[in-house]
């Protein structure tokens, strides 16, 4: 089957859990079918990055150039307000994209067309192919509303109110005119269930990591700090990591003065940074191109998220390395993991503070959770076996060899826009 995959991120390199999680579905489909990829760009980085894709993608490869900027962001929101559709929707809203995909269409034969996120839904949803599948990463609409909970009374509270009730009409009624919806977790399919009015049954099919390219890596003498590896600029993580910062993590220092919190992910604000302040603990590192050094000396990842919905793919990166983990329930919901099994849950900052410890203080007992981890993430989390699910929207298809490592040619990649 030629299946059209639509991307708001270039999937590559897979360095963040969107980036993950659709790295793995293009793998996946890409040994059974031929695809082509079509995703926004925002920098000649991102178009190379593109190309190394290409082998991936047997039926091509095409970037449209999208640019972001705060007056931007003005235009679109009081176009929202007019329109009466969603912000985030009018953000992405391309004619760059249309026509891209419009030259596409006309020229090639597609079976299929896989939209990645509800913002790619738009794009997708009056083309006339035999099937449409919308790939939601979360229930969008629940992340806004969690956020909007968390906001003081004032204007802010009000448009991110009146953001999330648009969200939930549009989500909803979108997910009704796709041929299939797939979810991360069985919360997900039950919140897009619900904005549909019960009309839809969207597919489960969760988060997929690769086991086998993420060793096991039992803790050493050298771990001994706490890790946060989260995008920066994704509000609900900057809500987690500045909770965990200045609610939990204070507890564990007087504790245990030489541990530091590593605060590892791209662009963070000015709230994140002004927390590496002398004698604090806490490091902020930004963006890392290799974790490795940083892992090794990490005892525990903690996941402290408030708010935000869909899964966690950085704990399931943790549970691949070996690295014990300590999450809030929301910051676990999805995963198929028991607490005090294959990690430890807590919500109140000083249990979330004594679980950390509980962990730096019995080595024992992290590795024993780090071991049940492991074995849950190769039975349940391999990208291999995981998106088996994937089967059933379009058959299993011949298998061909993963070529996501293999060399990219030159001028392979069609700019559109």
């Amino acid at each position: 089957m030629r299946i059209l995959l639509l991307t708001q991120v270039v999937p590559s390199p897979p360095d963040s859990g969107p980036k993950i999680k659709t790295h793995n579905v293009l793998r996946y489909l890409a040994q059974r079918h031929e695809v082509h990829l079509v995703s926004f760009v925002r920098s000649v980085d991102e178009v190379a990055q593109a190309a190394t894709l290409v082998p991936l993608c047997r039926a091509g490869v095409t970037t449209v150039p999208l640019a972001r900027s705060r007056w931007r962001d003005a235009g679109y929101l009081a176009r929202s307000l007019v329109t009466g559709r969603p912000f985030l929707i009018e953000r992405d809203a391309s004619a760059a994209m249309r026509a891209a995909i419009s030259r596409l269409v006309s020229r090639q034969r597609f079976e299929a067309v896989h939209a990645d996120q509800l913002s790619m839904a738009q794009f997708a949803l009056d083309l006339p192919l035999p099937l449409r599948v919308l790939d939601e990463h979360n229930a969008v609409w629940t992340i806004v509303r969690r956020a909007a909970a968390g906001l003081a009374p004032g204007p802010r509270r009000l448009m991110a109110e009146l953001e999330w009730r648009k969200l939930r009409a549009y989500e909803g009624q979108l997910c009704e005119k796709f041929d299939a919806v797939t979810v991360v977790s069985e919360q997900d399919r039950q919140d897009l269930a619900e904005a549909a009015g019960g009309e839809i049954d969207p597919l489960v099919i969760p988060i997929a990591v690769d086991a086998e390219g993420l060793a096991f890596a039992p803790r050493t003498a050298e771990s001994r700090h706490v890790v946060s590896v989260a995008t920066m600029f994704y509000p609900p993580n900057v809500e987690a990591v500045h909770w965990f910062a200045t609610e939990a993590f204070p507890a564990v220092r007087r504790a245990r003065p030489e541990v530091e919190f590593r605060v590892v992910g791209s662009r963070p604000p000015a709230r994140i940074a002004e927390l590496a302040r002398p004698d604090s603990g806490v490091v902020v590192t930004g963006y890392v191109p290799d974790l490795q050094p940083i892992l090794r000396q990490a005892a525990v990842m903690v996941v402290p998220l408030l708010s935000g919905s869909g899964m966690r793919v950085k704990i399931l990166e943790a549970f691949a390395r070996g690295i014990p983990v300590v999450s809030t329930t929301i910051g676990v919901e999805g995963i198929d993991a028991e607490p005090g099994r294959h990690l430890l849950v807590a919500d109140r900052p000083a249990d979330v503070a004594a679980a950390v410890l509980r962990l730096l203080d019995d080595p024992a007992e992290a590795a024993r959770l780090a071991g049940a981890a492991r074995r849950l993430l190769e039975e349940r989390y391999d990208w291999r076996s995981a998106l088996r699910g994937l089967d059933r929207l379009y058959g299993a298809g011949p298998l061909a060899p993963d070529q996501s490592a293999a060399p990219s040619p030159v001028g392979a990649v069609e700019v559109g826009g």
